[in-house]
C-alpha cells in the first residue's frame, strides 16, 4: 500500500500523498496531507505534492473521517494493570480512532480540575490519539454532591461531557442540578440509565434465559426508567442529555418519543449490543459479562434499526478492559465489560454496512461527525476537504481476519469477539496529519506533548 522510499521512519512534518482512494466510499480521488491539514484533494492533489511527499497507493480503500469515541475506560490513573493512556491509545489509533473521550472512573476519580489535566496531558504525552477526559458527575461517583463542574470545564483539559459511567445518577434532584450546571458552558451530561434497586445482584438479561440458567435478572425497565425520567428533567432544564450503551427497544421508543417532542437528548449503543445477544451468556464464559446486559434478538434489531435511522446517534465502544484474573472466573464473580476499540469499525460494517443499513457515509455520521458533534471537537469528524483538519483514515472493506485477543495492543484480552471472523481492516490512521498507523500496524505518535510536565507529575 505504502511507498516508503522517502521517508522510512516519517515525523511529524511529512507530507503524504494518498492516491485513488474512494472518498466516503462514493467518489475516488487524491489526497494531499500537508501541516496537519488536508492541502488539496482531487486532481491538484498530486501536482501540489512535493518531491519527498510519501506516496500512498488507496486504490480500493475508503477514506473516513477519523473515528471518535465518546465512551473509552483508559483505567489510568490508579488502574494501570487494566489499561493505560498509552497502551488504550494505541489500541485506539489501530483501530481507525482518532479521538477518544476517557471515562472518569479511575482512581482517583476523574471529578476534579487536576485529575482531568493529569490524564490529557498523558493523552498529548502518548500522542497517539486526542485524550478527551469525561469529568464525574458526583464527587467520587458517589452520587451524593456534584463534582467540580465549572472548574474541570475551564481547565486546560476543556472538559464538556460528564458522567458517572458504570454507576447511574440515581438521585433526581442532583441529575437536574448537573443539567442545569453544565448548561453554563454548553456540556451535556452522559447517563449511565440503570435503576439501582432494580437491579441489586442483576447478572444478565432478564427473560427466559435468565430463568433456564437461574442467573439474577437485568429487567429492560431498569434502563428506560431512568431515561423516561432524565429525558422529561432534561426538557424541564432545557439542557443537553446523552444516555450511554443504550440496550433494549423501549429504550429506543422513548429516545424516538423524546426526540419527536425536541428535547435535546443523544443516544450512543455499543458495537456488542448491535450484534451478540443474550444467548451467548448459557456457556457462562464471563467475557459475556457486560453492563448493560447483552439483550434478545429483537433488541439487537431494534437497536440497529434506531441507528440507522438517527434515533440513536453514535456508536460508543464501551471499551472496557480488565486484568484477566477478573475475567478468568466464575461467572458470579466476574467483572462487567468488554474490549471493543480495535473491534469496533468491523462489527459495526458487519453489523450495519453490509447488512444495507448504513453506507460509509452514514457510518463516518455515527462514528465520527455526531460523536465529535456531541463532544464539542470541533477539529474532529470533519469533511474530507482541502482545508481542513487532516484526521482521517484508510479501511480495507474487502479484508477478512479472525480476532486474536492476544496480538491487540489493548492491555485486556477480554474481547467476546474472540475467534470470529470480521470484515474491515484499518490500513492506516492519521491523526493531525500524523501518520500514526500504516499498512496496518502503528507507525509513530505524533511529537507534540508536554513530556517534562507528565514526568514531573508521574514522579
Amino acid at each position: 500500500m505504502t511507498d516508503m522510499n522517502h521517508a522510512a521512519n516519517p515525523d511529524p512534518s511529512t507530507e503524504y500523498l494518498i492516491t485513488g482512494a474512494s472518498i466516503l466510499g462514493k467518489t475516488t480521488a487524491d489526497l494531499l496531507l500537508r501541516d496537519g491539514r488536508i492541502a488539496a484533494v482531487g486532481d491538484s492533489a498530486a501536482a501540489q505534492a512535493s518531491p519527498s511527499a510519501v506516496t500512498i497507493d488507496a486504490a480500493g480503500l475508503v477514506a473516513l473521517p477519523g473515528m471518535v469515541d465518546l465512551h473509552t475506560h483508559l483505567r489510568e490513573p490508579g488502574r494501570e494493570d487494566a489499561e493505560t493512556v498509552e497502551t488504550g491509545s494505541r489500541a485506539a489509533a489501530l483501530g481507525g480512532f482518532t479521538a477518544i473521550h476517557a471515562m472518569a472512573n479511575s482512581s482517583p476519580v476523574a471529578d476534579t480540575a487536576g485529575v482531568v489535566e493529569q490524564v490529557h496531558s498523558l493523552g498529548l504525552a502518548s500522542g497517539w490519539v486526542d485524550v478527551r477526559p469525561v469529568g464525574a458527575v458526583t464527587v467520587g461517583l458517589g452520587g451524593e454532591r456534584l463534582a467540580e463542574l465549572g472548574a474541570m470545564a475551564e481547565s486546560r483539559a476543556n472538559v464538556r461531557v460528564f458522567s458517572d459511567d458504570g454507576i447511574c445518577v440515581h438521585d433526581p434532584v442532583l441529575m437536574r442540578r448537573a443539567l442545569e450546571y453544565v448548561k453554563a458552558f454548553d456540556g451535556v451530561i452522559a447517563q449511565h440509565a440503570q435503576e439501582p434497586r432494580l437491579t441489586e445482584g442483576a447478572q444478565m438479561n432478564e427473560g427466559d434465559v435468565s430463568a433456564v440458567l437461574g442467573l439474577a435478572g437485568w429487567p429492560a425497565v431498569a434502563e428506560e426508567s431512568i431515561i423516561a425520567r432524565d429525558v422529561l428533567l432534561a426538557q424541564h432544564v432545557g439542557s443537553r442529555l446523552h444516555v450511554c450503551h443504550v440496550s433494549t427497544a423501549g429504550s429506543v421508543e422513548i429516545i424516538r418519543w423524546a426526540k419527536a417532542r425536541g428535547i435535546d437528548v443523544t443516544a450512543e449503543v455499543t458495537p456488542h449490543h448491535l450484534l451478540l445477544t443474550e444467548d451467548l451468556v448459557r456457556s457462562y464464559d464471563p467475557v459475556y459479562k457486560v453492563n448493560p446486559p447483552l439483550r434478545t434478538s429483537g433488541d439487537v434489531q431494534a437497536l440497529r434499526e434506531a441507528l440507522a435511522d438517527g434515533t440513536i446517534d453514535v456508536v460508543g465502544t464501551d471499551h472496557a478492559p480488565h486484568p484477566s484474573e477478573h475475567k478468568d472466573c466464575e461467572w458470579a464473580q466476574a467483572a462487567m465489560g468488554m474490549t471493543g476499540l480495535e473491534t469496533a469499525l468491523s462489527v459495526v460494517q458487519h453489523a450495519m454496512v453490509e447488512t444495507g443499513l448504513l453506507d460509509w457515509e452514514g457510518f463516518a455520521r455515527v462514528t465520527s461527525v455526531t460523536p465529535a458533534r456531541i463532544g464539542r471537537l470541533h477539529d474532529q469528524g470533519r469533511e474530507l476537504a482541502a482545508g481542513e483538519p487532516a484526521n482521517l483514515i484508510l479501511v480495507d472493506p474487502a479484508a477478512r481476519w479472525t480476532v486474536d485477543p492476544a496480538a491487540m495492543a489493548t492491555k485486556g484480552r477480554n474481547s467476546p469477539f474472540r475467534d470470529l471472523e470480521l470484515p474491515g481492516s484499518v490500513r492506516a490512521t492519521f491523526y493531525a496529519g500524523h501518520a500514526t498507523v500504516l499498512d496496518g500496524a502503528l507507525a509513530t505518535p505524533r511529537q507534540n506533548a508536554p513530556v517534562q510536565e507528565v514526568l514531573a507529575w508521574k514522579k
